[in-house]
């Protein structure tokens, strides 16, 4: 919907998931039909087009461009709203802003709509498990582990994944648990496995 010609822009929701849910101005609706006849001009369909700009937002994104990385996942969810990807750009963007919180359920509609992408079950693990850090709440590391054990189930053979259920179970204070996962990682790879942690695991 545009805006009244009394309203001004709403100026950076570009810089915010889903453009903030914030109306937009005529100015912006313009722009935004000019996106859309310049992508029909270069693509098959905006399905296909979504894809390149979220390829184009994880590019940016490991460069450590996130503004631009946001930008670019926009983009994607302006094509096709149904990308899980997308959701799930947004929710490490977020969490790369220490945004927690606000990342998870960007995870959960990631997964609504791809159920069975290891990488964003990892992702929002890692979120819960820095509300465990910042917030000591049990629940948090619950879901965490909830997370990463489905992680696991999609990707047995993830060193990654594995050495963070043994953190996990050492902060729930569960040592045979920690150790299976431990035992499990160095079958794939030992280095994955912090070194101060191993330490611990055996003085407890």
């Amino acid at each position: 919907m545009s805006c009244s010609s009394a309203q001004e822009c709403n100026e950076g929701i570009n810089l915010l998931p889903m453009y903030g849910n914030a109306p937009k101005c005529e100015e912006q609706i313009k722009a935004d039909e000019k996106f859309f006849a310049f992508i029909d001009s270069k693509f098959k369909d905006r399905k296909t087009a979504a894809l390149s700009s979220v390829q184009s937002g994880w590019n940016y994104f490991y460069k450590n461009d996130l503004e631009t990385s946001m930008k670019r996942f926009n983009q994607a969810w302006l094509l096709d709203s149904l990308n899980a990807d997308v959701y799930w750009g947004f929710g490490n963007l977020l969490g790369r802003k220490n945004q927690f919180e606000a990342s998870i359920p960007y995870f959960e509609k990631s997964l609504k709509l791809s159920p069975n992408n290891p990488k964003v079950h990892e992702s929002m693990a890692t979120s819960y498990g820095q509300l465990f850090v910042a917030t000591k709440k049990t629940t948090n590391l619950n879901k965490a582990i909830e997370s990463l054990k489905k992680a696991n189930s999609l990707d047995k053979n993830n060193a990654r994944i594995l050495a963070q259920l043994t953190t996990a179970y050492f902060y729930f204070n569960q040592k045979d648990s920690a150790n299976k996962y431990l035992n499990l990682t160095d079958k794939i790879d030992p280095k994955a496995i912090n070194p101060e942690l191993r330490a611990l695991l055996k003085k407890k």
